[in-house]
């Protein structure tokens, strides 16, 4: 190995000890490797480390500007309530954690058997978020079984991972006469993610935090009493109080129905609504925000209809009454809250206790009330300085949703599914779907400019581009073929030694270089061994993609496993212990039946 490939070696080593530590993020500890690197490569003449146009080539990387569009996409979906209605539809309301984690990894890896996982992935990290809250379950005990499961299920046909695609072509210019089939992978793939559904769930279950947060009416001096109204044009209508989703809410419960003047209290799970109930909740804000995402249900108050701005341009703001306020003493109604700030109550805390009052506008306004309020989101701009309010705070992601437009958002999702699994014909990658979707949502308005550019999380874009540009510096260098030379060699001749040590180096590049520069770098090597041992090619084939896809021990492994790092409150060691089993297991698999399927050695 020359003196360049030792750097990029140490320096890949550093970052992975950076990245076990949790001492630094991903995306500082990726970037300063690869600036490192290109300034190595300019201070020394002739070295052959990492150019300048190969480290800021993960910008340009058609995988990593597909997970930016999806951003753009999933933000239309969350904005109009689509994510929600997709998370009933799919992944409906287990009992058990268990439960929950089955549902997931089996919706998951069917999914991402026909779709490419990481548009999948982007889609669902919100909706497994919601559901989470609702079921009240650590978020970190559901995605990383998310990004494993979806990389499991695409191992199951050609179109599951862009890696299965690149093999697949590299192995039809070698082999022009004998192509490979949409499910020949699936007599390994298919054994594979069942079994590794299996290890997943008993290892996420067990050695992944519960990093759950704490939520706690009795404890929240901001405990809200909130009215909300049963929309009669909506789906709601008929459907029990467990139907809709509006039992065991997170930090939340329904204290009565007033149905026409008849007061309901203690509503059961099997109760039904009808049109125009009025439901009273009492909880915490968080709670409060999430209540007004769910179709079918609007604050009970009719002055929200009076605002002069669009719903989407308003969000929910925390106000606590000041002693000056000119409302005190006077109710919501009497006060014309509305006309004189232009803002509607939607709930009222005071002291932590619920306010018995039975509707908002009969309630009387006291010094130190705290008032959850819908108005213009210029409104903390406009009053932040004035006497009325002690304290004025916009609470996070509270826009009211486009529910009008949910339907055209699954439309639209729905639509870049089918191009992008059946548009290869007319040219049509995943990027060129997602791209198209993208705009959709935003001329038909289920997302504005603004909500769409603050929904992209550029730290895992970052951390996506710098891995891209890690991965070349150990190809350029020379380390990485040097790396697969050797050990391959280690086979000695065995064919089936040999097959298990390309499946081997395979998955150890593909958790430090990308999965499709890991399975290009190794396919020529693979075949080179294949012809040495006499042995069929084939099998060598679908080792390299399912080991160049199966790899589960660094979230650097899987760009989708990046994605989830954040969401999950995940550390590098949560991966690695996850993730050494699962791999093991999906290469034994893998090896063992590969032989078995197709020959290595012909007759």
């Amino acid at each position: 190995m020359t003196w360049e490939g030792w750097v990029v070696v140490g320096i890949t080593l550093g970052v992975l000890v950076a990245l076990a530590t949790g001492k630094v993020a991903a995306d500082v500890a990726l970037v300063g490797a690869v600036v490192l690197m290109v300034l190595i490569d300019l201070a020394v003449p002739g070295a052959n480390i990492l150019s300048t146009k190969d480290a800021l080539g993960g910008m340009a990387n058609e995988g990593m500007i597909t997970v930016a569009i999806m951003y753009v996409v999933v933000c239309g979906l969350r904005e109009t309530g689509g994510i929600a209605w997709i998370g009933r539809r799919l992944l409906g309301h287990p009992r058990t954690l268990l439960g929950a984690q089955l549902r997931l990894t089996g919706q998951s890896m069917l999914l991402s058997a026909f779709m490419n996982n990481t548009p999948l992935v982007a889609m669902f990290i919100p909706v497994v978020q919601d559901w989470c809250k609702r079921l009240g379950i650590s978020a970190s005990k559901m995605m990383i079984p998310l990004s494993f499961a979806t990389v499991l299920g695409g191992t199951c046909t050609i179109i599951g991972t862009s890696t299965n695609l690149i093999v697949s072509g590299l192995w039809s210019s070698h082999f022009k006469d004998r192509p490979i089939g949409f499910f020949d992978i699936a007599w390994v793939g298919v054994p594979s993610a069942i079994l590794g559904g299996l290890v997943l769930i008993v290892m996420t279950r067990w050695f992944l935090p519960d990093r759950k947060p704490v939520l706690n009416i009795g404890g929240d001096a901001r405990s809200y009493t909130v009215e909300m109204e049963v929309d009669p044009a909506a789906g709601l209508v008929g459907q029990t109080i467990a139907q809709a989703g509006l039992r065991n809410l997170p930090s939340l419960y329904l204290a009565e129905i007033d149905r026409a003047g008849v007061f309901l209290p203690a509503v059961g799970p099997d109760e039904k609504l009808m049109a125009g109930d009025r439901l009273v909740f009492v909880g915490v804000v968080d709670s409060v925000v999430e209540l007004q995402k769910i179709r079918g249900l609007r604050p009970a108050t009719n002055q929200v209809v009076k605002l002069d701005a669009p719903r989407p341009q308003r969000s929910l703001v925390e106000a606590v009454v000041s002693r000056t306020n000119p409302l005190i003493g006077k109710t919501v109604k009497e006060g014309r809250f509305r006309s004189v700030f232009n803002a509607v109550v939607i709930a009222v805390a005071r002291d932590g206790h619920r306010i018995t009052d039975k509707k908002i506008g009969d309630i009387e306004l006291q010094a130190g009330d705290t008032l959850l309020l819908e108005a213009h989101r210029s409104f903390q701009e406009q009053y932040k300085n004035s006497r009325e309010w002690l304290l004025l705070s916009a609470v996070q992601d509270s826009t009211p949703m486009r529910h009008e437009r949910a339907i055209m958002a699954v439309a639209i999702l729905i639509g870049m599914v089918l191009l992008a699994v059946f548009g290869e014909r007319w040219g049509v990658s995943m990027i060129h779907a997602a791209a198209l979707a993208a705009g959709l949502m935003l001329m038909t308005r289920c997302c504005s400019g603004s909500q769409a550019r603050s929904s992209v999380d550029w730290q895992v874009l970052i951390a996506i581009a710098g891995g891209f540009g890690l991965g070349k510096a150990m190809e350029t260098s020379g380390a990485a073929g040097v790396i697969a030379e050797r050990l391959i060699a280690l086979a000695q001749g065995n064919a089936w030694v040999t097959l298990g040590m390309v499946y081997l180096v395979t998955m150890l590049l593909s958790e430090i270089l990308t999965n499709n520069a890991a399975a290009m770098l190794v396919f020529p090597i693979a075949i080179g061994a294949a012809e040495k041992v006499g042995a069929d090619p084939l099998p060598f084939a679908i080792n390299i993609m399912m080991a160049a896809s199966a790899c589960f021990m660094t979230p650097i492994g899987y760009q989708t496993h990046m994605m989830v790092m954040g969401p999950g409150g995940y550390r590098f060691a949560d991966f690695t212990r996850v993730g050494f089993p699962l791999n093991f297991a999906v290469m034994a698999v893998t090896v063992g039946l590969t032989p078995l399927i197709w020959p290595l050695l012909p007759k």
